[in-house]
């Protein structure tokens, strides 16, 4: 096989390295992750996507991140077949297209609740098969150079996904990791980039356990431990957590009450700072535009806490 021989001709002492927004991962060629094989990848032909409105950009390096997302619609549907997956990749393609005005899908691949993958934005599975370049998606807000997206088939902020749906996600995951030459730590959640609920609360709860079966696959050592990262604040919640953030936006000069609910003046002050900064609104949802306007996440929370306070702590203490 041609790509068993590219992968093969790597062994000699080249160097990967993948440095980004969370973190830094250097391994030698020698040591890189065996050859996991493809999974079964139906691609845009298969489904009768339409042609992208515009050119399809490829990007002269790897990957940093694989990125974990949830469709939110059509919901967790129980129509497992291939048929519906393919219909599923229409209509994700149809609202990229025609709501948010992208070129292409948004994300480079999809899994159904089937359990079926299909290639998402054009030529995404003929560059990942090559394993050194990156078709630049729209699926990550100020962060897609470095990143390729999976969106997953359903709603998981209460659900959990399918065993067919989470035995492909480990396939295609291990692959594009193998391809790349991706650590394990660097698998990540939409959440762990934009303010979003995105991939939902209980698929992001289960990636260390997808880092670890990602790992076997490759055969590599456990994962490392996740530092802990910036909590998700909804308008509605309550407790310390939205306390520590009225304070550090009081601090910047925002009139909001430190009472630890977050309410209209917190979410409109966390909105004035998205926007002073230019942050895209990435409001998840793959065929519908759910409104998480207000949201306080991964990228909001860098640009409230002062210059005096240390990033790390605050995150160890809002985790506790």
């Amino acid at each position: 096989m041609a790509d068993f021989d590219r992968r093969t001709a790597l062994k000699g002492g080249l160097t990967v390295s993948a440095v980004g927004l969370l973190g830094t991962a250097t391994t030698s060629a020698a040591d890189a992750a065996p050859v996991v094989a493809e999974p079964k990848i139906h691609d845009t032909a298969a489904w009768s996507a339409r042609p992208p409105s515009g050119t399809i950009e490829v990007q002269n390096h790897k990957p940093t991140y694989i990125v974990v997302h949830h469709t939110v619609e059509p919901g967790n549907v129980t129509d497992y077949t291939l048929e519906h997956a393919f219909w599923a990749s229409r209509s994700i393609q149809d609202f990229h297209m025609d709501t948010r005005g992208w070129i292409d899908t948004g994300q480079q691949f999809t899994n159904s609740r089937g359990g079926h993958i299909t290639e998402g934005r054009h030529r995404s599975l003929e560059i990942l098969r090559g394993g050194t370049k990156h078709v630049l998606g729209a699926n990550v807000g100020n962060n897609n150079s470095t990143c390729i997206g999976i969106e997953n088939e359903g709603l998981y902020s209460t659900e959990d996904v399918t065993p067919a749906l989470w035995d492909s996600l480990v396939k295609l995951v291990a692959y594009i990791a193998s391809q790349y030459g991706i650590s394990p730590e660097f698998i990540k959640g939409h959440r762990d980039f934009n303010s979003t609920e995105c991939p939902g609360t209980v698929l992001y709860n289960r990636l260390p356990e997808l880092r670890t079966e990602v790992g076997k696959l490759l055969g590599t050592a456990s994962p490392k431990v996740d530092l802990p990262g910036w909590p998700l604040l909804k308008p509605g919640d309550t407790g310390p957590r939205v306390r520590t953030a009225q304070e550090l936006l009081r601090a910047r000069g925002f009139a909001v009450p430190v009472d630890g609910v977050f309410g209209k003046s917190t979410k409109d002050a966390v909105v004035a700072v998205a926007e002073r900064n230019g942050l895209e609104r990435d409001a998840c949802g793959a065929t519908a535009a759910t409104d998480e306007t207000g949201f306080l996440g991964s990228d909001v929370w860098p640009l409230i806490v002062g210059s005096g306070t240390d990033p790390r702590a605050l995150k160890a203490r809002l985790a506790g």
